[in-house]
């Protein structure tokens, strides 16, 4: 079975998951609006800049799941995916999820955001897996660390081989589709790279290579 990878922040959703749950946590005045808001900003902007330090955004994102219970939490995580996720959850991004599926490929979005934000992300698009950041969880609790390797940049291939050696599957017909230029160095190694409202530079590497591109928008 060909194997289907979905970036999800500004592919599949018209916006970021990361971003949108920093602005949730403000909104609810579950952090420090003036310092959180700006930080949160500010690592965004590294984002689209591609030169974001993962493992100080991450200390950064995390940092709130410490500070509640997971039973709270989840239940914020309801709220926020009514509120911010479910209006920009692109329907031409499902569609495309469900052509896959009727063509019996495995579906899985890989993203640098972590589980806790986006499994039930993932679980609302109905992908088979999901390959994402994992924040570690000791005693029940998140500890603010990272689990193994993030998964951005040249750490997406890294969990991507991961999950591929615990699997069945391989890169034969694979296909990955992304908005971002962080994500080149995995979009090169597969069979088939289509573009998604590519930013500039993803886009211009596009047009050089003759990649595909498209819009879910």
């Amino acid at each position: 079975m060909a194997l289907a990878l979905f970036d999800l922040d500004n592919t599949l959703l018209a916006d970021d998951s990361d971003f949108l749950w920093g602005c949730f946590l403000v909104e609810k005045d579950l952090v420090d609006k003036a310092t959180y808001d700006e930080a949160n900003k500010h690592f965004y902007d590294d984002y689209k800049k591609g030169t974001l330090d993962i493992f100080e955004f991450l200390a950064f994102s995390l940092k709130p799941l410490t500070q509640y219970p997971r039973e709270q939490l989840s239940e914020l995580h309801k709220e926020f995916m009514q509120k911010h996720i479910a209006p920009v959850m692109t329907e031409k991004g499902m569609a495309q999820i469900q052509q896959h599926r009727d063509r019996g490929d495995i579906t899985v979005i890989i993203t640098a955001t972590n589980r806790f934000v986006t499994g039930p992300i993932a679980e609302a698009f109905q992908v088979d897996d999901l390959i994402a950041t994992d924040p570690e969880i000791i005693d029940g609790r998140y500890t603010g660390k990272v689990a193994g390797t993030p998964c951005f940049k040249e750490g997406k291939i890294t969990r991507l081989k991961q999950w591929l050696e615990s699997t069945s599957h391989d890169l034969e017909n694979s296909t990955f589709y992304s908005d971002s230029h962080n994500d080149l160095s995995l979009l090169e190694i597969v069979t088939t790279p289509i573009a998604v409202d590519p930013d500039d530079e993803l886009k211009a590497t596009a047009l050089a290579k003759n990649w595909e591109i498209r819009s879910f928008r």
